[in-house]
């Protein structure tokens, strides 16, 4: 490990000594999770065409590793995920965004494998972000943070990888934002991933979707309170604006099945309804919910930026126009598995992704999996998945020369 980086895992004293601070804004600087940080000499090329100096990447890791390092699965999480994945939110209380699928026993078992998550760049809970104090003004950067992409997300990641000392991951795991990254782990660093697991995910961000971001971008820069994004250093928050975009998202990453079974058109707390427009539906209360407790833990610039991001996702614009070329050579082993009810990442953008796969001579497989929940599937308990990440990850692991799972 070289001068220019160093973990800091205890919480910090700049911590400490701000207790008035919202929850949230805090962990954008000294989160509760171990911290990589990158000193001046060891900038991060973004794909914008500028250096980000001074980089920092919170993570969490779960298990441990193995002698020779070679049982660590990187998790990549989506939009408005980050680093807890399976242990308490410390800003919701919550358990992490994967926890059904991580963990003692569990399909990504860490009694097995030495799991790690980091915030994504551009995120806001400590890894570098708009939310983040610059090392030059000391403020928040705001508008002044360069717009990343999602490789600029899996760079940042490699760089702490080096730094955990993990030459060659036995896989790479996630849905959605997070599926889009594995993609582009399994493109710029084959020789490092050994099998790949995308979910609910696609190889380009579909003009619905860039549509649909742009709704909730406009929300939050609609808000009186956005302040041309200076919204920090005002001492002020679009909260309206973002929960706006909150509940506008969410909508998409469910299905009209699963809306129908959990509200149809049930009244909110009342026989009549109110004839004005107060929440007098079950649904219009649940996404005010969302919205509400979203503000709490996202900044909004880094929805923005985030969701910019996926925008810009093109792998195939990459390499020349043809997906194939892609993954062209690579030995990765690949697993895929979609919704049937997911309309924001459909089956045929799962099946784009296996044909290019097959073009390039890759090692694929592909399952649809049968659901009623839409986009949000792969966070939930979908059984299926849970055997078709298992199975994967057992025959991965005994290729790759790990030794067997214990049996009880």
């Amino acid at each position: 490990m070289t001068s220019s980086v160093e973990t800091d895992v205890a919480l910090s004293a700049a911590q400490a000594a701000a207790p008035s601070a919202a929850p949230a804004r805090r962990e954008a600087d000294d989160p509760h999770s171990p911290v990589a940080r990158f000193g001046a000499k060891a900038p991060l090329k973004l794909d914008a065409g500028v250096e980000l100096p001074h980089l920092q990447i919170a993570y969490q890791t779960y298990g441990e590793p193995n002698a020779a390092r070679s049982n660590a699965i990187l998790l990549c999480h989506a939009l408005t995920g980050d680093q807890h994945a399976a242990s308490l939110n410390p800003v919701t209380g919550k358990p992490g965004w994967w926890d059904t699928m991580v963990g003692p026993g569990k399909p990504i078992d860490t009694e097995r494998f030495y799991v790690i998550c980091s915030n994504v760049l551009g995120g806001c809970m400590g890894t570098t972000g708009p939310a983040s104090s610059s090392p030059v003004s000391g403020q928040p950067y705001g508008l002044d943070m360069p717009l990343v992409t999602i490789r600029d997300m899996v760079n940042a990641q490699a760089m702490l990888l080096d730094h955990l000392g993990i030459d060659q991951l036995l896989c790479v795991a996630g849905g959605s934002m997070g599926g889009m990254q594995v993609l582009q782990w399994a493109a710029s660093y084959p020789e490092r991933v050994f099998a790949a697991l995308p979910i609910a995910t696609g190889a380009r961000h579909s003009a619905q979707n860039i549509a649909f971001h742009e709704v909730g971008r406009q929300a939050v820069m609609a808000d009186p309170d956005w302040r041309g994004g200076r919204y920090l250093a005002e001492g002020v928050t679009p909260n309206r604006g973002l929960a706006v975009a909150r509940m506008a998202a969410h909508i998409t990453y469910m299905s009209d099945q699963s809306l129908h079974r959990k509200f149809g058109r049930r009244l909110q707390n009342r026989d009549m309804p109110t004839f004005g427009f107060d929440a007098d539906f079950q649904v219009e209360s649940y996404l005010r919910h969302q919205g509400e407790s979203f503000v709490q833990r996202f900044d909004p610039n880094s929805y923005l930026y985030v969701t910019r991001a996926m925008d810009y996702f093109d792998l195939a614009a990459d390499y020349g126009g043809a997906l194939a070329n892609a993954f062209r050579g690579s030995k990765t082993r690949f697993c895929l598995a979609s919704f049937t009810s997911d309309w924001l990442f459909p089956t045929e953008e799962a099946r784009t992704i296996v044909h290019a796969l097959n073009a390039s001579g890759a090692s694929v497989s592909f399952t649809e999996i049968e659901s009623d929940k839409g986009h949000d599937a792969f966070l939930l308990h979908e059984p299926e998945l849970f055997a078709i990440a298992r199975g994967f990850l057992d025959s991965a692991a005994r290729a790759f020369g790990l030794p067997p799972a214990r049996k009880d």
